[in-house]
């Protein structure tokens, strides 16, 4: 039986400052997140000990030399926030991972509550900047230069299920889940074949079909092995190929498919191949196919259009719910949310314009340039594709379509003000979060599977949380009413009935 798809987004923000002719992204990242402090957490570093970026789900380990920060760079690049989540700079970008969640809503909700904790930031550190500096985020994948930054997305998954089987099952997912999941762009990048408007802002940077990288040769299947979790039993995999969303609709369905879609892979479920003759090259197709009638060609010689090939995991998985009692709660309004959106999709694309990003732009795009008579090529219109991913209220068109209900929403701003602070109550990000909030003084380092407290007397304690169904607010509600101290916390954690 598949376990429960705990899940959750780490997304690299593009940033500038207008008006510093020596821009450095790596020193405007770190007084981005240098600005941002709640309980006290600017102290604590991000323990880095369990991480292996270099190890393969194939069954190898690059030997190449870690790269670990010094204690004081650690405490620079990194903030452990109480909502459970991780702030830092990476690879010359601010980036927001967001707490462990446990269905598509939720990750929606503190996803967002990510791009608030940037603004946040972008306010605190224009305060202390020169008054003509100001700092332009976006959420966004490109900077029209030829770089590519990363939304990565995470699945808990059996470490049983033969990778083999991910890769067979995910690569035609992956390439044709696009249609609902695309953020759009303006032009192409990376040497592809020119068009005006494409569907995915990655398609042009996916270059190899399976692989470690995510830097250079991106792959369309990721095989980092890095479970965060207890590596015994479970695998994560780390999702290279998504946009980074604005419309919450798009998040939840990137999300909420594919927790579905991965539990069918994890029971051996699926019993059709539909394996895709050149996935890199299909995947530049369907990114270009706007009216979504084209077809891709399997291995096996048959064809098929990409919205098509969605609707067979779709049957799959109305199969997959009807032989399982008692699916999650979220599943019945996932799979008819993903219904929906397919048959729009091949009704027509533009229908959903108050739903997908891609066709959302898409239309913003076409409605200014038949009021300023514009062509594709004009700067201006590479202007408004970036601007719809600027995060500043009043500023980003994305944030201004939402404020003039001309898109369809999925949580509230409560919820999303609430979670920029408090974690998620159903995974392990809630024992993390609310140690943060309880206990900062003491704690001396943390990562996603452990906290580390230092009680100025004897040796560092460290707390495993192995399992990321474990230290919810059900579990640990009671062993932290009782600790009002760290070490009230460690005296009672060794109890049985602990929870962590």
């Amino acid at each position: 039986m598949a376990i429960p798809k705990v899940m959750g987004i780490e997304t690299e923000y593009g940033i500038t400052v207008r008006n510093q002719p020596d821009f450095n992204p790596i020193l405007s990242s770190l007084l981005l997140i240098n600005s941002y402090e709640t309980y006290r957490s600017s102290r604590i570093r991000w323990d880095y000990e369990a991480e292996s970026p270099l190890r393969d789900a194939r069954g190898f380990e690059y030997m190449e030399e870690k790269d670990v920060p010094s204690k004081e760079e650690s405490r620079l690049i990194n903030l452990i926030l109480s909502n459970g989540a991780r702030f830092y700079v990476d690879h010359a970008h601010p980036e927001y991972s967001s707490p462990e969640t446990t269905n598509p809503r939720d990750l929606v909700i503190w996803d967002r509550a990510g791009e608030r904790i940037l603004n946040l930031s972008r306010q605190r550190a224009e305060a202390v900047s020169p008054p003509e500096q100001r700092i332009l985020i976006y959420k966004n994948n490109t900077d029209y230069k030829g770089n590519s930054y990363g939304t990565h997305e995470n699945y808990l998954m059996d470490r049983k299920v033969p990778f083999a089987r991910i890769v067979q099952h995910m690569m035609p997912f992956f390439v044709t889940r696009q249609v609902f999941t695309g953020a759009g762009k303006v032009g192409a990048e990376n040497n592809a074949d020119p068009c005006d408007y494409q569907i995915s802002q990655r398609a042009d940077f996916l270059e190899t079909e399976v692989g470690l990288e995510t830097m250079h040769s991106r792959p369309i299947v990721n095989t980092r092995d890095e479970p965060h979790a207890d590596p015994e039993k479970y695998r994560r995999l780390h999702v290279i190929v998504g946009d980074a969303n604005m419309s919450e609709v798009t998040n939840y369905l990137k999300t909420g498919t594919m927790a579905i879609v991965l539990s069918m892979v994890e029971d051996d479920f699926i019993d059709r191949d539909f394996s895709i003759d050149g996935p890199v090259a299909a995947y530049r197709q369907v990114s270009r196919d706007l009216a979504c009638r084209e077809t891709i060609r399997l291995k096996d010689g048959t064809t098929i259009t990409a919205v098509d090939l969605q609707r067979e995991y779709l049957a799959l998985a109305h199969r997959y719910y009807r032989e399982r009692q008692a699916p999650e709660p979220w599943v019945g309004e996932a799979l008819a949310r993903w219904e929906r959106t397919l048959d729009r999709l091949a009704e027509d694309p533009m229908t959903l314009s108050r739903e997908l990003d891609w066709v959302i732009k898409h239309q913003l795009i076409e409605n200014y340039m038949a009021k300023h008579d514009l062509e594709w090529n004009d700067s201006r219109v590479q202007m408004i594709d970036l601007q719809y991913h600027d995060i500043r209220p009043g500023k980003g068109l994305y944030g201004k379509l939402e404020e003039s209900d001309a898109v369809e929403r999925i949580v509230t701003d409560d919820e999303i003000s609430k979670a920029m602070y408090d974690p998620p109550k159903d995974t392990r990000a809630y024992f993390r979060g609310m140690c943060l909030q309880r206990y900062a003084e003491e704690i001396v380092s943390a990562s996603w599977d452990s906290v580390i407290f230092d009680l100025k007397e004897g040796p560092l304690k460290k707390i495993f949380m192995l399992e990321p169904l474990r230290g919810t607010e059900a579990h640990v509600r009671g062993l932290l009413t009782e600790s009002p101290t760290a070490s009230d916390l460690l005296r009672n954690i060794s109890r049985p009935s602990a929870g962590v």
